[in-house]
């Protein structure tokens, strides 16, 4: 199947203002572009392109004084399958962990594994280890929180996420990122396009989403427990130790978001 996504932003800015965008598709998707995906500014300014330490494509700008668009266009080939599920993965003792894995054992910006330490332990600490664990941790965050977009707020941590029973997708994958590092399970956040392929009527206000991707056995396992199920049409942007790595933008100045629109949809042959 082939899956068209895209995004455009609008922003103003009271002066010229540096920028950095992460904005593109996940290099590990290059080869499935059909559509190349561009970032086109309105109006047009100087773009230059580098990889960040976690290899994702980003962005640097400088945005004029008044408004700038930013969007994308493009086409991207999918398999049409839903996340794998492997209940067999096992959990990879600490010692035994590929170096590139430690840094997601370790406590970051939003996902504060010594607060949530003894909450963790408490809950998860006596049951199943490996893919049941990292399932039963999601089962506890879908359940914990409250979904709702008026409960985002960009400072939201996961013992904050914890503690209000509220929040967005980003604040479902902080929580159970932060409970998985506590019990020794390297864990990762991902944000990108996931559209409603697959899935009944209505659908909701498009958006990027988060999710996250854990150590198992030897190799990265995709959950989402905002959503608690494998889903179709999945395309990643970026990954990082939590939100804080992956921002869409992060602005050297002023500036106010006055638009914004994502598209994801499936490709209908005429």
């Amino acid at each position: 199947m082939q899956i068209r996504v895209g995004f455009e932003m609008a922003y103003r800015c009271p002066q010229p203002t540096p920028m950095l965008l992460v904005l593109n598709i996940h290099y590990s998707r290059a080869s499935d572009l059909v559509q190349p995906d561009l970032l086109v500014t309105d109006p047009p300014v100087p773009i230059g392109a580098y990889r960040d330490l976690f290899g994702n494509w980003c962005s640097r700008i400088i945005a004029p004084r008044g408004r700038i668009v930013l969007r994308t266009d493009a086409v991207i080939n999918d398999s049409g399958l839903p996340d794998v599920v492997v209940p067999t993965a096992v959990q990879t003792p600490v010692e035994q962990l590929p170096e590139s894995t430690l840094v997601y054992l370790l406590g970051s910006r939003y996902c504060e594994t010594d607060q949530l330490s003894d909450v963790a332990w408490n809950r998860f600490g006596a049951g199943p280890t490996g893919w049941a664990r990292v399932q039963a941790i999601c089962d506890f965050v879908h359940r914990h929180i409250e979904f709702g977009y008026q409960y985002a707020r960009n400072t939201k941590t996961a013992w904050e996420a914890y503690n209000e029973g509220r929040g967005v997708c980003r604040d479902y994958a902080h929580l159970a990122i932060a409970f998985c590092r506590c019990l020794n399970i390297p864990a990762r956040y991902c944000t990108g396009y996931l559209g409603d392929i697959g899935m009944p009527p209505p659908y909701g206000t498009m958006d990027f989403a988060g999710w996250f991707e854990a150590w198992l056995g030897d190799r990265w396992y995709t959950f989402d427990a905002r959503n608690n199920m494998p889903r179709i049409g999945r395309v990643l942007m970026a990954r990082g130790r939590d939100a804080c790595d992956v921002a869409l933008s992060t602005a050297f100045g002023p500036n106010t978001l006055e638009h914004f629109q994502v598209r994801t949809d499936e490709v209908v042959p005429a």
